[in-house]
């Protein structure tokens, strides 16, 4: 193994792209900014899965289609509340009118343009599960019909109060209902748009030798889309490394390294530009936070079509489990206009470990790591943390810890400024690490 030590307090993160960002390539608009896989790169495809839902939700035959009750309430709260009706408004009006905002899947609207047709489209969605369309995946389809309005000051606002996001959650109950039932298996399919199709199987390559499934039969044994979703791992695929040594930490997620940050305070600006960690907001003022503060900080983030469970990086004993509530689309206001993340969340991962739904697990390791938190991200959408251990429980490096449902989602490790975390030259900013794999050698610190 080769391991590098980063300088103390310093920070290493994901390049902040601009709008500008991106190229032509033939008549395709590639968008360099949009990673994980949860909405397209080929802009036209996102432009073309937009317009197909706004026509889908505009047809004369389905104009007055019956709201779903969470979506009849929504409306109502932005109707009836004249701060949010104002808000609803406004993130709307902000969206600027000159190009490239003014460019819109349909021709004709300048993208979604209005809360009502937003509703319409939440009520078709909610109803139904994701495909592998026109090559390639939406998988943050809410985060795709609020594009723009997440850049603005009036989306900021509003994304970011309790009671908007207590709707959303209640829209996305419903929607997870719908994911985990047998009616949203019909997308497991070998058809063109099916995600065992020709083109889903070439962005999951070897899918039967890598995952638990049953091929022959239908849906490939799975019982819902949520249970393709949450898949796992056959035997033997992510081994675990170094499973006795506690000098090690291992892997927790299959993800792609966002952020390693060294000398990380209590609390600090984490809205500001370059998004800092505030230990004590990503812990909500736990009584374990100011142990953490001036330690290290690992963060990376999960692509769409990977591995969607968490393992334990470390022998230890689970000491504390805490769920924490939180909004699911406010971004950092230095990733809106005039350069928005379009792809909405992934430019502010280290804002939303502050701000977003998220689920903290504190270990006590066996080694020189002492008392380690893991924070599980959701990243938009319904993005549920479910956690399978509990407070006393014994783990070992590699032991299933919980899973992200379906959403976006993003994890940090966090460790103690006791600890000196020699990071391995493979955990580099935009590496992809299998589960369970060695990223840093960890000893008491000078």
């Amino acid at each position: 193994m080769n391991f590098s030590k980063f300088q103390p307090g310093s920070t290493y993160r994901h390049p902040r792209p601009r709008w500008e960002d991106h190229f032509r390539s033939g008549e395709r608009t590639i968008v360099q900014h949009r990673v994980g896989g949860w909405l397209p790169r080929d802009h036209d495809s996102l432009q073309r899965w937009l317009k197909t839902k706004i026509a889908y939700v505009e047809h004369p035959s389905r104009i007055n289609v019956p709201h779903h009750e969470v979506i009849e309430d929504f409306q109502r709260f932005i109707e009836t509340d004249p701060v949010v009706y104002m808000g609803f408004h406004q993130m709307f009006e902000e969206v600027p009118t000159k190009p490239p905002y003014n460019r819109d899947p349909t021709d004709k609207h300048p993208q979604v343009r209005d809360y009502r047709l937003m509703l319409r489209l939440f009520n078709h969605i909610i109803d139904t599960a994701p495909v592998y369309e026109d090559d390639d995946f939406v998988g943050f389809p809410i985060n795709a019909i609020l594009d723009w309005p997440m850049g603005t000051s009036a989306g900021m606002a509003m994304f970011s109060r309790p009671d908007v996001n207590g709707h959303f959650k209640a829209m996305f109950t419903v929607w997870a209902d719908f994911l985990s039932s047998e009616s949203s298996r019909s997308v497991l399919n070998d058809g063109p748009e099916g995600w065992f199709g020709p083109a889903a199987t070439a962005a999951i390559p070897n899918f039967a030798d890598t995952f638990v499934c049953e091929p022959s039969q239908p849906f490939h044994g799975f019982k819902s889309w949520d249970d393709f979703f949450t898949r796992r791992f056959r035997p033997g695929v992510r081994p675990v490394h170094f499973q006795d040594n506690d000098d090690i930490i291992g892997s927790a997620c299959e993800s792609t390294v966002y952020r390693i940050a060294h000398g990380v305070k209590e609390t600090d600006r984490f809205w500001l530009k370059g998004q800092a960690y505030s230990l004590s907001h990503i812990l909500q003022n736990d009584e374990y936070a100011s142990q953490f503060a001036g330690g290290t900080i690992y963060q990376a983030f999960l692509s769409a079509t990977k591995y969607h469970r968490w393992h334990a990086p470390v022998n230890g004993r689970v000491v504390c489990v805490s769920p924490i509530p939180g909004t699911y689309y406010a971004e950092s206001r230095y990733e809106g206009f005039p350069d928005p993340d379009a792809a909405g969340p992934n430019l502010s991962q280290a804002f939303i470990t502050a701000t977003a739904a998220r689920t903290v697990i504190y270990i006590q390791a066996d080694g020189p790591a002492g008392l380690v938190a893991f924070v599980a991200v959701g990243m938009a959408e319904v993005s549920t943390c479910e956690v399978i251990v509990k407070e006393g429980d014994v783990v070992k490096k590699g032991d299933e810890l919980g899973m992200f449902h379906f959403g976006g989602s993003t994890h940090c490790l966090i460790f103690r400024p006791e600890v000196k975390v020699s990071f391995n030259a493979e955990a580099h900013i935009e590496a992809d690490i299998k589960l369970n794999t060695p990223i840093a050698h960890v000893s008491i610190a000078n």
